[in-house]
């Protein structure tokens, strides 16, 4: 059974958020998924008041920048929501626009190194392990977290290409597509990973998330062509959906076929109600999938 969830764009101001949450968890969604995109909301802060203004639906982060965070203040932060709302927080790592890095001053020559070693380092802090390294950008000396989570919460990474693909296979324990990607290349994508899984020999399960542009509604074949002009998408690929909720299940379901563990769809940017968005999502969508 796919996992279902839906996003809360920055695009929204932050005080946007309280309603948003409470209709996703009342409206039985699986996950509620933040943005953390320069220069708009924090994702720990965000993630923080979302999961205390809710009961079930699980918080995803997707992704924290890790030019933006030293990985022990990471592991801090992650570990501390984790212990304070067991398994309902989700986390995903990845380079992050390389633009407004280079605007922050924490631009990187090679973001694969970099998401390499902050995965690791980052998943044994989780683990409780006492940590040294001397990398290239990520170094620790015997750090170790005082509170670590009962349980290492799993570590998603962000990727797009094949080499990142391959990365998360090898070091991360799951990846998140963004709504660009269509079901052939979520099957090219899965082909990536699985080298990378093969390389490091894990067998351990590996949860694909996938985003899922969605709009419904008043004219929401012209905003779904619109938000795909604004982010280059090619609207001769499967990348998006717009109509009734038979639509959205039909275009969800392919992508389950195609091998999306978890399908989270993401609203335009000029979605009118994301409220009802949501409520929509919970109420017409979750049922017909599942």
């Amino acid at each position: 059974m796919t996992t279902l969830g839906a996003i809360f764009r920055p695009d929204l101001p932050p005080e946007r958020l309280h309603a948003v949450a409470r209709a996703a968890d009342e409206a039985g969604l699986d996950e509620l998924w933040l943005w953390e995109d320069c220069f708009k909301e924090g994702g720990v802060a965000a993630a923080a008041a979302a999961l205390a203004w809710t009961d079930r639906v699980r918080i995803g982060i997707g992704v924290f920048p890790v030019p933006l965070r030293n990985v022990a203040l990471a592991a801090m932060e992650i570990a501390s929501l984790d212990r304070l709302f067991p398994g309902r927080f989700i986390v995903g790592v990845g380079h992050g626009v390389q633009e407004w890095m280079a605007q922050v001053g924490m631009g990187v020559d090679s973001p694969l190194t970099l998401l390499r070693e902050y995965l690791t380092a980052l998943r044994a802090l989780l683990r409780g392990e006492q940590v040294s390294t001397d990398g290239r950008y990520v170094r620790l000396d015997a750090v170790a977290l005082d509170w670590p989570p009962e349980t290492a919460p799993a570590i998603l990474a962000g990727a797009v290409g094949p080499r990142t693909l391959q990365l998360s296979g090898q070091h991360a324990d799951g990846t998140i597509l963004t709504a660009a990607t269509s079901p052939d290349r979520l099957r090219l994508a899965r082909i990536h990973i699985d080298e990378g899984r093969a390389a490091a020999a894990r067998t351990d399960p590996h949860p694909v998330v996938v985003y899922l542009q969605v709009a419904t509604g008043p004219n929401a074949a012209q905003r779904l062509a619109a938000e795909q002009r604004r982010s280059g998408s090619d609207p001769s690929e499967e990348v998006g959906v717009a109509g009734d909720a038979g639509a959205v299940v039909d275009a969800a379901r392919r992508l389950e076929t195609a091998g999306a563990d978890s399908v989270v769809l993401q609203p335009t940017a000029d979605e009118p109600d994301p409220v009802g968005f949501v409520r929509f999502v919970g109420s017409e969508i979750r049922p017909l999938l599942h």
